[in-house]
């Protein structure tokens, strides 16, 4: 600041709307964000790009930021010698994965912040993640990196230019080649996948592979409907103990609900502290469909929490939804979830804090380890055993237990909710909203709860009104009043999912409708007819080296699976047998990789899944306000039945006919005709009341 209190440095990122960039703003550096006037310059001056690309959430992010970034001498080499670009990774996915395969490519690891050189023309040809302020520990300091960039540009062009043409093939080919069909698409597909997560497993700890663990809701998905066909209990095991394990330890908010985003240990203890919201979207259903299927009320319970979690501290006041929490606050990366026993002692007097304490293991000394020095002394709250072994451990019964744990809970939260939040990024993303849609919708019915209805109608309704442009095509990203940015492939395809679920949930045809509307959009915009599947840019995403075709799942599900799932789904319901074609050639694409890596194409094969094995057909006939017809409606909900496609006709209804057509999976007379809280189903057709349907509903489980 200068003495009158104002900013010393504004750059070009001053009028965007992502926190992220607003961030890096007042830097010395002359940061531009990516867009026409910045890539002219380039060429204008005959400098390369630097392109540096990170997220409000990320720690190491802000640590770059404020060692280099901030720093005058490093900010005037950096406007000296190149054209400076800022992009937040979550508006434009399509620059991160095209430049992440490039760093990964040149030095074998990725990760953001991510650093990267380019040609005027856009083509990199140096770069990394995070670099030190200086030289250390054998590893080259930002400046020395910088200064040998630039020397390279001016001295060593030809070489430069080379390279870059050389690494700029290499990704090319590696990520717009789609491979020919391999196969046909079998159960033994399937097989060998439940086959290799049980290869990966990590039977002590759970989850799959070792440190870092990530969450897989993937993976949970997969094996629940493994087990549900199969039988087998190891295989509901190794979903049942990783989510538990996961909802323990130190990677779940246990005051406040909600999943961190991964564990940097092997047994979910220490996490990476901030939240964001398409893992906790993603991880609801999770839980959801593991209390379906075993009717464990913890599973029940975590989801709740989640869900709570995202409507108390993420939802903005139109309904949308934010897209995360950083990790730190006051410059300390997880202080605000952590604790001295101390501090527990004097919140909750010393008989109720031990009990808490013994709970989630609380010591005097803290309960982990750090190489960040403010963590000394610090506890993360986890549980090292089930609720029932605490319980016994203390001499208690776990009922009590609990009831005597909750408002210990909601008491440290209250203290906790005083101290300094992590910074929000409060831009809302058009995909991740929509998967939280998805969660919340099939929240009111798995868990009973209508108000999860009430807020996916008005984050769907958010959508429709703000991203959702006149001739069909949808924006990327929402912040203060204004969206921008073309959508990619993953918004059209999780809002189709989207709006499915919101039909479901609902019943009301607008959704339907929606859906379809956008699924022939995203057709229009993206597909590519000679290999079948899915660009993941449209033609108005401009001055971009290689239009991709996202196939593999990585912390978010790949748009050209969840574009499958939603063909398929909207196939049953509206009866078009186009969708359900397109879906199948999408999924053959992919048949290679499915069975070569299948823990990298879960949500394919778990869209595989539903083409192998076709869906209940579910309609309920009867008004939805008798209660018979709730009855029936929840039991059904309380039921696992992985694949299935839910529809609603009330015979009597005034409009009874025109929901037949635009229902065609009702248009079926055996379908529609009966009494109130008739239940029937493809393959069954029933019409007792409900108390008479509990057989039926068990049999609609079995596969």
């Amino acid at each position: 600041m200068n003495p009158a209190g104002q900013p010393l440095h504004i750059n070009h990122l001053i009028h965007e709307t992502s926190p992220y960039l607003l961030q890096h703003a007042h830097n010395p550096v002359d940061w531009y964000p990516w867009g026409e006037e910045a890539l002219q310059r380039a060429k204008d001056e005959d400098k390369p790009i630097f392109l540096s690309i990170g997220y409000s959430a990320c720690h190491w992010c802000h640590v770059m930021a404020h060692e280099s970034f901030e720093n005058e001498a490093i900010a005037a080499v950096m406007n000296e010698h190149f054209i400076n670009v800022k992009v937040d990774r979550e508006e434009r996915p399509d620059l991160d994965e095209i430049y992440m395969n490039a760093v990964i490519a040149l030095s074998g690891s990725g990760g953001w912040p991510m650093s990267v050189f380019l040609t005027p023309d856009l083509k990199p040809f140096y770069g990394g993640t995070y670099y030190p302020p200086d030289d250390r520990y054998g590893r080259a300091g930002f400046p020395t990196v910088l200064k040998g960039v630039a020397d390279a540009w001016e001295n060593r062009r030809e070489e430069v230019l080379q390279g870059a043409g050389q690494l700029t093939a290499h990704i090319t080919q590696q990520m717009s080649t789609a491979p020919a069909a391999e196969g046909e698409l079998t159960q033994a597909l399937l097989d060998g996948a439940i086959k290799q997560l049980h290869a990966s497993y990590d039977a002590e700890e759970g989850g799959w592979g070792h440190a870092p663990k990530f969450p897989s809701s993937a993976s949970i998905h997969f094996a629940l409907r493994a087990w549900n066909r199969s039988g087998d209990p190891a295989t509901l095991a190794m979903a049942t103990k990783t989510l538990d394990a996961m909802a323990r330890g130190g990677m779940y908010d246990q005051l406040g609900g909600g999943f961190h985003r991964y564990s940097v240990d092997g047994q979910w203890l220490v996490p990476h502290f901030e939240k964001m919201l398409y893992d906790n979207a993603q991880l609801a259903p999770a839980y959801m469909e593991a209390w379906q299927a075993t009717q464990n009320p913890y599973y029940r319970r975590i989801a709740i929490e989640i869900l709570d979690y995202e409507l108390r501290d993420m939802r903005d006041e139109r309904g949308a939804f934010h897209s995360a929490e950083d990790a730190d606050s006051e410059g300390e990366e997880g202080k605000f979830y952590i604790w001295t026993k101390g501090e527990i002692v004097a919140a909750l007097g010393e008989a109720d804090a031990a009990i808490f304490c013994a709970y989630y293991n609380v010591k005097d000394g803290g309960n982990f380890s750090s190489h960040e020095y403010y963590h000394a002394g610090q506890n993360i709250l986890h549980m090292t055993q089930s609720a029932a072994a605490i319980a016994a451990d203390l001499g208690m019964d776990e009922a009590a237990l609990e009831k005597r744990m909750a408002p210990l809970r909601a008491q440290l939260l209250a203290i906790r909710a005083k101290r300094v939040r992590p910074g929000l990024d409060d831009k809302v993303l058009t995909a991740w909203n929509a998967m939280m849609i998805t969660a919340l919708a099939r929240g009111a019915r798995v868990l009973d709860e209508p108000r999860y209805a009430t807020a996916a109608v008005e984050a769907g309704t958010f959508l429709l009104m703000h991203m959702l442009r006149e001739d069909g095509t949808l924006l990327r990203t929402h912040r203060h009043g204004e969206s921008r940015l073309p959508g990619y492939l993953d918004d059209y395809a999780s809002t189709a999912n989207a709006f499915v679920d919101l039909y479901e949930t609902t019943f009301d045809l607008k959704w339907l409708a929606a859906a379809d509307r956008i699924v022939q959009s995203m057709h229009a915009r993206f597909w590519d007819e000679t290999t079948g599947n899915y660009f993941y840019t449209g033609e108005d995403h401009q001055n971009l080296i290689v239009r991709t075709k996202p196939t593999y799942d990585g912390a978010e599900p790949s748009g050209n699976a969840t574009a499958a799932m939603a063909l398929l789904r909207l196939s049953k319901l509206i009866d078009n047998r186009e969708y359900h074609e397109r879906a199948g050639r999408i999924l053959a694409a992919s048949r290679g990789e499915m069975s070569r890596a299948p823990q990298g194409y879960l949500r394919m094969l778990l869209a595989t899944d539903f083409l192998l094995h076709p869906p209940r057909e579910i309609a309920v006939a009867g008004a939805l306000d008798d209660p018979a017809t709730q009855a029936l409606l929840r039991a059904l909900h309380a039921t696992f039945v992985p694949n299935q496609v839910l529809a609603h006709i009330d015979p009597g209804a005034d409009d009874a006919a025109d929901r037949i057509a635009r229902v065609p999976l009702l248009a079926h007379k055996e379908r529609v005709g009966g009494k109130p809280a008739a239940y029937v189903c493809k393959n069954f057709t029933c019409k007792l009341p409900v108390t008479e349907a509990a057989a039926l509903i068990a049999e609609l489980a079995k596969d």
